[in-house]
């Protein structure tokens, strides 16, 4: 339960972060309000969630396990807008992917 609770409180915190790309694509001050907004919503609830999560995990294991984050702004990076991955990149998501698991079995 506890790394479910990570991966919607690293889900949330990239969903704030992808907002605030998404206000600086189109002109327009409603535009720029709205996805600002709802970004400030997703990371509010990212933050709810992450007490909860330090209060069953500790921070040792929880705080590393938001490299989550790198790997989930990567691929959406790629499918919404389309940029690319480097090599080097790409390895470093690997390697992080690798780190999260061996910190997750060693929990």
């Amino acid at each position: 339960m506890s790394y479910l609770l990570i991966m919607l409180a690293s889900l949330l915190s990239c969903g704030g972060q992808l907002c605030q790309k998404q206000a600086t694509w189109k002109r327009g001050r409603r535009h720029l309000l709205g996805w600002l907004a709802f970004s400030v919503v997703l990371l509010g609830c990212a933050m709810l969630l992450w007490l909860l999560v330090l209060q069953r995990v500790p921070v040792s294991v929880a705080y590393p396990m938001l490299s989550l984050n790198f790997i989930f702004i990567t691929l959406a990076a790629r499918f919404i807008w389309h940029e690319p991955i480097s090599l080097r990149h790409g390895l470093g998501v690997v390697l992080i992917i690798a780190g999260i698991s061996i910190l997750g079995g060693a929990a």
